[in-house]
């Protein structure tokens, strides 16, 4: 007959003193985990938020980046002319031609420069990302040194607020306004008028062209018309795919990191459940020879033993998700290896990841607990009661 399972959890909490220390040690590999999982994912939401599913991101076939992309006026008036491209308020289809550069500017109160993007602007480009929303002052002047700053970039970079003055490009831009994108990726750059960026850069051609399809579907036709014309030396991708690959690369080394690095913890915790479960077993040699005699069988007695063990992984898989979560409240930056730009993101815990930990918990706690379990269960009804 089987051992009931309030046997196994009753036991874990009679020894609360090993049961807590040896939790405490899978909590935090948990911990660790489940931090770099959410690292990962936090910075492909923001950059897979970044896109719209309706955009279409034209650039100069083999780049990277819009920062290594160059579209000539030309190639760029014959997008524009696709009948594919949705059509605005004002009668003015929502294409826009944009120039995106990197500057180094200095972080506030550390004075630690760092690659900030600029990116030049037309007149539907705002309105091809809803998501930004202008949250202090105004936007800028078609035609002037005026500039808005992502909200990222206003709190972290100095120059970066209303009023404030930056000077790149041998001229000094004055923002005008701040806006916020929420968690994207536009919330770490600067905005600016396109045509005054690409004098003042000395730009010729625009880093990339955007617009908005009248239908989604329609997809395939427009990149297989635009690759497929000897006049144009251009590729082109839906947003959201755009800015998946751009995070990529830098999530994927962050996941073999942290993998690399909870593996190496993972063996501690695993052998700190192993010492707690065989000390068990040698602690209740009697009490498992009681439970022989008194007929459970061998198999009833092994699967107790793994309850046992599942359970404290259990709990340390919880206690250590619990702080986790708090990271998200936390917001980092870094460099993307794309762009070669500072990005600002935050930690995202998805159910996903959730899973994960937990089942990474217990997979410590039967591996710590497998042995013992199995020396619990071959031990022999005589000896273990003579031991009294």
């Amino acid at each position: 007959m089987p051992v009931p399972v309030y046997y196994s959890f009753r036991n874990l909490s009679v020894r609360r003193l090993t049961t807590a220390l040896t939790a405490s040690g899978m909590a935090m590999v948990v911990f660790v985990f489940a931090a770099t999982l959410m690292l990962a994912e936090g910075l492909q939401k923001t950059l897979v938020e970044t896109g719209s599913p309706d955009n279409v991101v034209v650039i100069r076939k083999g780049s990277q980046s819009e920062v290594q992309s160059g579209v000539e006026r030309l190639q760029a008036s014959i997008v524009e002319s696709f009948p594919e491209v949705v059509m605005g308020d004002e009668g003015r289809p929502l294409f826009a031609k944009e120039l995106v550069v990197l500057i180094n500017l200095p972080k506030r109160g550390t004075k630690k420069p760092a690659n900030v993007v600029i990116r030049g602007i037309g007149r539907a480009s705002h309105g091809l990302r809803p998501q930004v929303k202008l949250v202090a002052g105004r936007m800028p002047r078609s035609g002037s040194s005026e500039i808005i700053a992502g909200k990222s970039i206003a709190e972290r970079f100095e120059g970066g607020g209303i009023g404030e003055h930056l000077r790149f490009a041998m001229r000094d831009w004055t923002v005008v306004g701040v806006f916020d994108a929420g968690s994207t990726g536009f919330s770490s750059e600067i905005w600016g008028d396109v045509d005054q960026l690409m004098q003042s850069f000395r730009r010729p051609v625009y880093s990339s062209v955007i617009f908005k399809m009248r239908d989604t579907a329609a997809f395939e036709t427009i990149k297989s018309r635009l690759e497929s014309d000897p006049r144009m030396t251009v590729e082109a991708k839906l947003e959201t795919r755009y800015y998946l690959d751009q995070s990529e690369a830098m999530a994927k080394f962050l996941r073999i990191l942290g993998l690399s690095l909870t593996c190496i913890f993972s063996l501690g915790a695993v052998i700190g459940a192993m010492i707690t479960m065989y000390a068990a077993v040698a602690n209740r040699v009697v009490e498992i020879g009681t439970l022989r005699a008194l007929g459970f069988h061998r198999a009833s007695i092994l699967l107790a033993f793994i309850l046992e063990a599942l359970f404290l992984g259990l709990i340390g898989g919880i206690a250590g998700l619990v702080p986790a979560a708090f990271l998200q409240f936390i917001t980092i930056s870094t460099m993307n290896w794309q762009s070669f730009a500072e990005l600002a993101f935050s930690f995202s815990l998805s159910p996903g990841i959730i899973v994960k930990s937990l089942l990474f918990s217990l997979v410590m706690g039967i591996s710590g607990g497998l042995l013992p379990a199995f020396r619990a269960a071959r031990m022999d009804i005589v000896g273990a009661l003579r031991s009294s």
